[in-house]
Parts: C-alpha cells; structure tokens; sequence
C-alpha cells in the first residue's frame, strides 16, 4: 500500500506549539573560574584518563585577546542551558555546569543577561538550582515522569556549542537506566540530539511539559552518537526543593558494602536468578549492622520494590529521608525474611561534614571483604564510598567506587588506619595515594589541607 505524503506528515508532531509555550523560559547559562594553569586540564598525574560516559561542561574557551589573568593562574568559560521553575528567578540546571564557577551569568530569552547566585548543588543527581534578582519571570510547566513511555515523543531545548535555543526532538529509548558512577538517578534514555551546552536544559513531553534536564550522553569522539540521559524530573524537583531549604540533600544510609548478584552468585545461594543485592561488608556502627543484617544477606525489596541490581538497593534507600523506617526483604540461608530499619544519613553528608571519616581528604570509606579482595585483585585497601566535591580527592578525580591501596607509600587496611596516617602528616604536604580503578593501579598526588579532622 502506498503512503501519501499527507497521511505521512500527519503521523509525525508538529512542534512549533510547543517551542512558542516553552521557549521564553529556557536560558542559556555562562560560568568563568580562575583555574591553576599546571593542574587544571590534568588531574592525574599529568595524564588524561579518557571516559565513555561523558558529562559535558560545554565549550571551553581560552583568555580573550588584550586580558590580563594572574600569574599561573588563567579564566575559562563554559557554555550550559537551564530553565526557569520559579518566577521569581529560581533556575534549575546541571551541577557540572556550574561547577567551581567564581561568576555565574544567565542569559534570558528576552537576551537580558543577569548575574545568579548558586543556591544549591548536588553531586549525586547532577542538579544545581540558581537564583537571578528577577520577578514575573516565564516559568516552564512540570510533568510526571514517572507517566513517560518507551516510545514516547520527546523535545530538547538548550545552547548546544552556544547556539541558544536549539530544538531537537526523538524518542524515549528506556526509561529506569542507571550509570556508571550515577547510581541515584534512573535516567530516561532517548534519541535526542544532544551536546556541548545541552546540559541542564529541559526535556519536553508534546504537551510543553518538562519531564527531564538533559544531562549526558554516550559518546566515542565528543559529539551526539544518538544515547542521551536525562534526569527524570520527579528526582530534580525533590533535590531542589531540598536545596532550596537547606542548601543541600539528605539522604538515606544503611550501613553495607554490597556487590551485584552474578548468576554464578545466585546459583549459590540458591537463587533461580540473579536479582537484589548482596551484602559483602557492613558499618559497625551503621543501622543494618545494629538491626542484625549479615554479610551474606541478599536484600530484595525495599519497600515492596523490587531490587533487581545492587545499584538499585542504593537508589532506593537514598530517596528515604534518614529517620524513616525501611522495610527490607531478604534471603537469608536460602530463607526469605524482613526487616524494618530506621536509615540513618550519610556519615559524609553532601553539607560536607567529614561524619568521623577521613576529613583531610574529603572521603568515606569502607573496609574490603574478602570478596571484594578479589574482584579488584588486591590485598588490602579501603572502598571509597563517598567523596565531598569540596575535598582535595575530588580535585585530583577521585572517585566513588575507586580503591585507596596505600598514602604516603604506606599500605591502607582500615579507616581507623587511613584516619590516624593523615593525622600525622603536616599541612600542605604533597602525598602519593595509590588507587586501584576498574582493575587498574595508578598514583595520584594529593596535596593535604590542614584539617586533621579534631
């Protein structure tokens, strides 16, 4: 049967009406920061470590012709997008695109450029909410995004390369993703094209609604390659509201170290399939270890949803405020059983409080089981669980998930350990840190503060 043109173009959106209602609210968001010429562009030691899952700051642009930086020290630029929620001024975008910025400009639709104030940011979720001196601003309509569907059309409005207000359009590709190193957010995957100056901007179902912030993509050589990320906006909003409050985001914590469940795992233990996560290591003084859970444990719902990876147990347990019970089902000795948990926070608080842990760093860590041992395929160290973006890890790219082996040539077992060695070295003494990341050892110099967390 052949197709006219006329039934071909009636199958697919139209658009305009929804660039006309959603445009006036998007705006294009600039950053300058004075930066130290040696480190700035590589944070390891003098090498790039190159990474598939890209976040994007935007362009970066050298000092303009005639200007006059410090010594050693020069000003980049980066390019993002973002969105008005509020309208007296309150706009939401990226972390990463506001990270480490000394000055933060917001161009308006309106082309008025106005200076904003970080209010809040969090690492976790990648969202960050300004505020511009502004009143009867246009402000965008919120959606459930837990109502999207594979399938569904989508939009993008935002600043890829600086060009304001740019739309692309696609479909939802999955709903529920989680990354590498971004396991609080269940992405919304699309086609969308996205890039360079994208971020922060908002995803568009065909009503106007905005249902997600772009946020990343999948990338080989820098550019769109058609798998882009967005936070979903349900999570964006409970983060901003929590900023918008406190300056920063609560979260839930149990207390475990856990791993994912290989179907060799599960076949152990035995499972039909390879669900839920299991405990390797606990918190002596966290709430699983004090409400009785053990290593070994495999916890499969929380809350009466279900845990289908390890990832997912931490996802869920974060969005519940500390001070709440958690119901928790598990599999104990091939014996199904429940628990009910008050969570506690984060001993490493994004509010950047060190909670007892090694603060000179600016990390929380946790001891290595014996399985753990041996899937990094090393003899000691500690599991780094929390890095504070404020802290001196962060500013040498240490990440969550990265093992620290040894400080100062010294070999690490223990947080009590790590805690007492940095307690002994002197202020703004430059040390080696030996890391293990993805089966990779590798050093990194860190330059210590002068808190020696008393």
């Amino acid at each position: 049967m052949t197709i006219t043109p006329a039934i071909a173009d009636s199958a697919l959106p139209d658009f305009t009406a929804l660039v006309d209602k959603a445009a006036p609210a998007v705006v294009n968001i600039s950053t300058t920061r004075q930066v130290d010429n040696v480190t700035a562009s590589r944070p390891f030691g003098g090498q790039e470590v190159p990474e598939v899952f890209r976040h994007f700051f935007g362009d970066r642009f050298p000092v303009p012709p005639g200007s006059s930086p410090q010594r050693d020290q020069e000003i980049r630029y980066s390019l993002g997008s973002g969105f008005i929620f509020h309208e007296n001024g309150y706009i939401m975008t990226n972390t990463h695109v506001v990270k480490g910025a000394d000055e933060i400009l917001v161009r308006l639709n309106d082309r008025r450029e106005l200076k904003a104030e970080l209010v809040g940011a969090d690492e976790k979720t990648d969202v960050a909410v300004l505020k511009v001196e502004a009143d009867n601003l246009p402000t965008l309509e919120l959606s459930e995004s837990s109502n999207l569907e594979v399938g569904q059309w989508v939009a993008a409005i935002g600043s890829p390369f600086g060009f304001d207000h740019s739309v692309t359009s696609g479909i939802v590709s999955a709903i529920n993703r989680t990354l590498p190193q971004d396991v609080y957010v269940p992405f919304i995957q699309t086609d969308v094209a996205i890039n360079p100056g994208n971020s922060g901007g908002p995803l568009f179902n065909l009503n106007g609604d905005v249902v997600g912030i772009n946020s990343q993509i999948v990338t080989r050589n820098g550019g769109y390659m058609g798998l882009s990320f967005a936070i979903p906006i349900n999570v964006a909003m409970d983060v901003a509201t929590q900023l918008r409050k406190k300056g920063y985001v609560n979260r839930g914590w149990l207390g475990v170290s856990i791993q994912p469940m290989t179907k060799d795992l599960a076949e152990s233990f035995g499972m039909e399939q390879a669900e839920g996560a299991l405990i390797a290591a606990l918190d002596a003084s966290g709430p699983a270890a004090d409400n009785g859970l053990q290593a070994g444990d495999v916890i499969l719902e929380v809350n009466g949803q279900d845990v289908d990876h390890s990832t997912t147990l931490l996802r869920l347990i974060g969005q519940i405020a500390p001070g709440e019970d958690v119901s928790l089902s598990l599999l104990r000795n091939g014996k199904q059983e429940t628990a009910t948990i008050e969570v506690a926070e984060w001993p490493n608080a994004d509010r950047g409080e060190s909670g007892g842990e090694p603060a000179r760093l600016g990390i929380a860590v946790q001891p290595l089981s014996d399985t753990e041992k041996r899937q990094f395929g090393v003899e000691h160290g500690v599991h780094i669980v929390e890095v504070d973006p404020r802290g001196v890890a962060a500013d040498e790219g240490i990440r969550p998930g990265d093992v620290l082996m040894s400080l100062d040539k010294q070999p690490v077992n223990s947080s009590e350990q790590l805690n007492e060695m940095l307690t002994r070295l002197p202020d703004d003494q430059v040390v080696p840190v030996l890391l293990n990341r993805d089966g990779r050892a590798y050093f990194v110099a860190v330059k210590l503060g002068d808190d020696k967390g008393e």
